[in-house]
């Protein structure tokens, strides 16, 4: 590892000392100092980014215009290879001293311009003469196949060095994470008062590798920050943006962080507002867990309550600490920061109706108890086990594994049957019509009844069950068997094992079963004797358990 350190210290050394024109200040070297203390409007020209010198400007062309106008002249005449450097001279005219390349006029010197440097406009010329001369020779001799090819090698070191050092980077900060890191996490211990834990270790250690995570990302962000620079200035066409990439990258933060200055007491006062409703919600939540498990009691107050109890207090103090923060935040008083409220408040408040009646409905039925996770319950037309509450829909598993999302909006506003809320208080009455004839005695028909009920398992003996007439038909006695059971989640297993041994005990005593359809007595009555219960395929019990009969 210190042979790759090493050897990334002299490739970086190396590009550093090696490279055409890097380091190269904004400012010309030989730029007189009365030049960068004038209090004139002045404006520098400029070729490649590298500013050659600075002229003035009058109100009726002014200085920036004019030296954009002068550096476009001389970067035509350096593209013009026809112009000889020897070419490019000082004329003197009537009024002035011009500077031609060729043919073409590239700046006038008046006596204006060269008073404010303490020279005769003559002499100024010359040294403009020598800078202007300089500066396309150095543009054409940038832009050199050699040159262009010497660019191209440099990118490619550069971009070798670039990957060794994210792979150096990447070792270094492996081992650290691993060897030291991890180490000492094991060490670290919460920060409490007595039983209250002020900060939890678990977030300590979190702080700890965020830490380390943030230095690796800046010093791989330098990287490429020097990185992008050095492959710049490489070439002619890209040295300028090079010289203000750092410009274009600290703009934005030093922006912000003027914001931030200028903002500071209402930032430490949100800051601080955000750690006391941290904490807030930490002791309400330690208050309501205590709730839902029962170490702490109210009166009336229900444990399946503390949940959602809970998930309106913290919208309730998150609201009024959102009004409290609200007149702190930066730029809150500003037209777009009230007209995005607005808009984003029509927004929900025209998209939200249906959702918030969900909403409201999931918390009316929590505190109305109409049921609760795990009962068997029947919705509207919906029948399954309650499996989730969620704020805005409820899910029922229906007997035959089928899971069925019902928005709590419409619950609220269908009739709920709860099987399950008095089945183990009470018992769930489980009820089934039977249709007989009125040349049954009907005590007969109570005794068969009863009998089906006790041979059905997982039917409460007691309560006892019991039978109903609930009415004599033209035909027909309609009889109804009642019987209870503490198992609402049988109840289609129990009606067919009921519903079977109503058959089988009518069967014995040869009464026949009638039906709605009824029309005339039939001759033999429509039984099935007990020699024909277990037909092919059906097997007797005694050979399906694998004995004789």
């Amino acid at each position: 590892m210190m042979r790759a350190a090493h050897l990334l210290i002299i490739l970086i050394t190396a590009a550093l000392l090696l490279s055409p024109r890097l380091g190269t200040s904004a400012e010309s070297p030989d730029r007189p100092a009365e030049v960068q203390e004038s209090p004139f409007q002045v404006s520098p020209v400029t070729l490649d980014g590298s500013v050659l010198f600075h002229v003035r400007g009058v109100e009726a062309f002014p200085s920036k215009e004019r030296a954009n106008r002068i550096g476009d002249l001389i970067e035509k005449a350096a593209k013009d290879h026809s112009v000889r450097l020897d070419t490019i001279t000082a004329v003197e005219a009537a009024l002035t001293t011009d500077i031609v390349a060729g043919n073409r006029v590239i700046l006038s010197i008046h006596d204006a311009d060269a008073q404010p440097e303490g020279l005769a406009r003559q002499v100024l010329a010359k040294i403009y003469v020598e800078k202007i001369r300089e500066a396309v020779e150095r543009y054409r001799h940038d832009r050199t196949p050699r040159e262009v090819e010497l660019g191209v090698l440099w990118s490619v070191i550069a971009t070798v060095v670039l990957l060794a050092s994210l792979f150096l980077v990447r070792i270094v900060f492996r081992r650290v994470q691993e060897g030291i890191i991890e180490a000492r996490l094991e060490r670290i211990v919460s920060i409490q008062i007595q039983s209250f834990v002020i900060v939890r270790a678990e977030q300590i250690k979190a702080l700890l590798k965020g830490a380390v995570r943030t230095i690796r990302l800046v010093i791989i962000l330098a990287l490429f920050y020097f990185y992008l620079h050095l492959v710049l200035t490489f070439f002619p066409w890209t040295r300028s943006l090079a010289n203000d990439l750092l410009d274009l990258l600290l703009a934005p933060l030093t922006t912000m962080g003027k914001g931030i200055l200028k903002h500071a007491p209402n930032l430490i006062f949100l800051a601080v507002l955000a750690f006391v409703t941290n904490y807030l919600l930490k002791l309400m939540r330690l208050f309501f867990e205590g709730l839902e498990s029962g170490t702490i009691t109210f009166s009336g107050f229900y444990p399946e309550w503390a949940k959602p109890t809970f998930k309106i207090a913290v919208c309730l103090l998150i609201a009024f600490m959102a009004v409290v923060a609200f007149p702190y935040i930066p730029g809150s008083n500003s037209p777009a920061f009230k007209g995005v409220s607005i808009f984003l408040g029509v927004i929900l408040s025209l998209g939200s109706s249906s959702v918030i009646s969900n909403v409201l409905a999931g918390l009316t039925m929590t505190y109305r108890r109409a049921f609760r996770v795990g009962d068997r319950v029947k919705i509207g037309e919906f029948r399954g086990d309650v499996i989730a509450m969620r704020l805005l829909v409820t899910h029922l598993r229906t007997p035959k594994n089928e899971e069925i999302v019902v928005p709590n909006s419409l619950i609220i506003n269908s009739n709920v049957i709860n099987y399950s809320s008095l089945a183990k208080e009470r018992g769930l009455i489980l009820h089934t019509p039977v249709t007989i004839g009125y040349d049954v005695p009907w005590r007969q028909v109570h005794a068969l009844l009863l009998q089906a009920a006790g041979r059905t398992p997982g039917l409460l003996p007691d309560p006892p069950p019991f039978v109903r007439q609930t009415a004599l038909d033209e035909f027909y006695v309609r009889y109804e068997l009642n019987a209870y059971t503490d198992s609402p989640h049988r109840m289609m297993r129990l009606y067919s094992d009921l519903h079977e041994n109503i058959q089988d005990a009518f069967n014995e005593y040869g009464v026949q079963i009638m039906t709605p359809h009824y029309m005339h007595d039939r001759r033999p009555p429509a039984v099935v004797p007990h020699e024909r219960w277990y037909e092919p395929p059906a097997e007797p019990p005694a050979e399906r358990d694998g004995k004789k009969p």
